[in-house]
């Protein structure tokens, strides 16, 4: 505040001095002296503005994120069961494993046996199972329909065979419970029966047990009436008795109103024939 008063008063005592100055010769000099002065006021006020430059920072150290792990990388999960690779190593289920793999029920498996409490047991048909099939009846089915004859053959639980000695009939499978999918189990003392309505068979053999998955072998393929009863032939249509030949019977003659007598009319010409007749002898008398 006192550098800019005392300004104030230099300028206004130059002003005063080039105003009025007895000598023209020093009225230039003190007016070139005048614009120098406004000349460094500028410059120090420009330079005044000028905010200071910020001390210099070292530059921020970039961390590079970690490698996004690959498909390769992934811990693959271990002690989990691979269905395929087991009927694979026991060999004659080629059709069911490719059954298996192309309905992704394998995948299933996979996923089932890795968060399942519970266990799996399957029923595996071999080769001479599907074989006794008839000729293209897997060719025939849909996919849903050969997604859900793998399923018939998976039970949610693992069974031992002595558990099939106290198991409730029908087995629920992965395909589904009811009158259209029964799985029957009747165990004897040495064997384990398996029935569905289209289908009987035993238990021939343990192919893997492990305490949460039970793979049995059987010598048929497992046929659901859901898929199965409804692709039976129909029954021939039964051709209807010949009628036997009836007797014509006469048709009943109605006689027509205008065909009967009409009495009435019969009457009304009698009596004008009578009165014809009376006023032509009246008629008669009366010229005599």
């Amino acid at each position: 505040m006192h550098n800019s008063s005392s300004t104030c008063i230099v300028i206004s005592d130059l002003l005063f001095i080039i105003i009025n100055p007895k000598n023209i010769k020093m009225k230039q000099q003190l007016i070139s002296l005048f614009s120098i002065f406004l000349l460094f006021l500028h410059c120090a006020n420009t330079f005044a503005q000028i905010p200071a430059a910020a001390p210099a920072q070292a530059p921020a150290v970039v961390v590079a994120p970690p490698p996004a792990a690959t498909p390769t990388q992934a811990a693959a999960p271990h002690g989990i069961t691979n269905v395929t690779k087991i009927l694979e190593k026991a060999g004659h289920f080629t059709i069911f494993i490719r059954l298996l793999r192309s309905t992704q029920e394998e995948s299933h498996l996979f996923s089932a046996l890795n968060d399942s409490s519970t266990g799996l047991t399957i029923f595996a048909p071999t080769d001479s199972a599907f074989s006794e099939l008839k000729s293209g009846t897997l060719n025939t089915l849909r996919d849903g329909d050969k997604s859900e004859l793998v399923k018939f053959h998976v039970v949610p639980t693992f069974l031992s065979t002595s558990q099939f000695q106290t198991v409730s009939n029908p087995l629920g499978t992965w395909a589904g419970t009811g009158s259209r999918l029964p799985l029957n189990v009747t165990s004897y003392p040495n064997s384990v029966n398996i029935t569905t309505g289209l289908t009987n068979t035993s238990l021939s053999g343990t192919v893997y047990t492990d305490n949460q998955l039970a793979i049995y072998k059987i010598e048929k393929v497992l046929l659901p009436k859901d898929i199965f009863a409804s692709n039976a032939p129909a029954p021939a249509p039964v051709a209807p008795a010949p009628e036997k030949p009836t007797k014509a019977v006469p048709a009943v003659t109605v006689e027509s109103p205008a065909a009967s007598v009409d009495i009435s009319s019969a009457l009304i010409f009698t009596n004008n024939i009578l009165v014809g007749s009376f006023v032509l002898l009246a008629s008669a008398m009366f010229s005599l």
